[in-house]
């Protein structure tokens, strides 16, 4: 792996603080941000060397788009540019959304604030209904992998565990291709503290492949139906994880902030993107090479469908809550198909969040 050492840290800082600062649409966006900047402005890197990069954050489970930052970081100018990188990406996200938290708490019952909530739910499950359809498409290649996500909804709906889903979806997936198996089992989390929520969020950065979408998931089964959130508490918080720039990973600063206050904030913050700061240094010899192997690939073909399984039982519950009137349906509808022309995420929630003002003003 190339390496270089101070000289880089100046513009990796400067690049990644920029991009943390206005990136905004969600992990397909932010990559095709770093792309350009990368690729084609800096040429630090080759088209294909990107790509390498990519392909190894999606071996990994934790915030694709956050991974390839730190890969970036990495090669660039070794574990120095790995945090420099992490932190100018991640940084300016986590100081908006704890504003936003903040601003949530004390004012977030006034009318015009409920307004500007209301009105980009709808847009919220439209966002998460593209990202499943195209997150399907890719991961249910072979009839096999489409009975293995059939069977990953069932049981999910029959009250089993996000991790259980996950790790029974690749387990099943190397048994179709008869291959040797193991299993893990992991202890559960008590969430009564900002150690409690670090504890949480670090098991679930620790587990969430695909994308920040199927984080929803995760706080869906931990915390909605555990009974420390709403539905409409969680509607809200990806309101404001997708309306500010950065990964979509900071929604549990949001998450945290409403539990406890500024420390929840930062121990869910700290949890959920450690797991990314160690895997990706620690991946980044053996990735090519696992990249090839048979029991790995079908293992990871089976959680990324499970991942998608998990994605269709939360997208039915939030669109129960974000889709309670036909005006709701009708937003919904509109921006999925704004979405599928390829308009920019952060147009439909800024968009979506005057309509709500407005109608909240009248």
């Amino acid at each position: 792996m190339r390496q270089t050492v101070w000289p880089d840290i100046g513009p990796l800082a400067a690049l990644f603080f920029k991009l943390g600062c206005l990136g905004f649409g969600g992990p397909a966006a932010h990559l095709a941000l770093m792309e350009r900047e990368i690729v084609q402005e800096r040429r630090w890197l080759t088209p294909a060397e990107f790509l390498d990069l990519i392909g190894a954050a999606n071996l990994i489970p934790g915030p694709n788009s956050t991974e390839v930052a730190l890969y970036v970081g990495l090669r660039r100018a070794g574990w120095r540019g790995l945090l420099v990188a992490g932190a100018g990406f991640i940084l300016p996200a986590v100081a908006m959304v704890l504003l936003c938290a903040w601003a949530y708490v004390r004012w977030g019952r006034l009318p015009p604030v409920e307004g500007v909530l209301r009105g980009v739910a709808p847009v919220v499950v439209a966002l998460v209904a593209h990202a499943l359809w195209s997150f399907a498409r890719a991961a249910v290649r072979r009839v096999e992998l489409g009975v293995i996500g059939a069977a990953a909804i069932a049981v999910r709906l029959a009250g089993v565990g996000e991790i259980p889903v996950l790790l029974g979806a690749g387990l099943l997936a190397l048994a179709a291709a008869r291959l040797p198996t193991g299993s893990v089992r992991l202890p559960s989390v008590e969430l009564t503290s900002a150690a409690g929520l670090f504890l949480f969020f670090l098991k679930v950065g620790a587990f969430v492949y695909g994308s920040g979408y199927v984080l929803l998931a995760f706080l869906e089964g931990g915390l909605v139906q555990g009974g420390w959130l709403t539905e409409r508490q969680l509607l809200d918080a990806v309101a404001v994880g997708q309306a500010t720039p950065g990964p979509v990973f900071t929604t549990a600063t949001f998450v945290g902030y409403l539990l406890a206050g500024t420390p929840g904030a930062l121990a869910a913050t700290a949890g959920i993107f450690l797991p990314a700061f160690v895997l990706v240094p620690l991946s980044a010899r053996f990735i090519p090479r696992l990249e090839g192997a048979p029991a790995a690939r079908a293992f990871l073909d089976g959680v990324n469908v499970g991942a998608v399984a998990l994605m269709a039982v939360v997208l039915v519950r939030l669109a129960r809550v974000g889709l309670a009137t036909p005006g709701a349906i009708i937003v919904a509808a509109v921006a999925l198909v704004l979405l599928l022309r390829r308009v920019n995420a952060a147009w439909l929630l800024a968009g979506a969040a005057l309509l709500g003002l407005a109608a909240a003003l009248r």
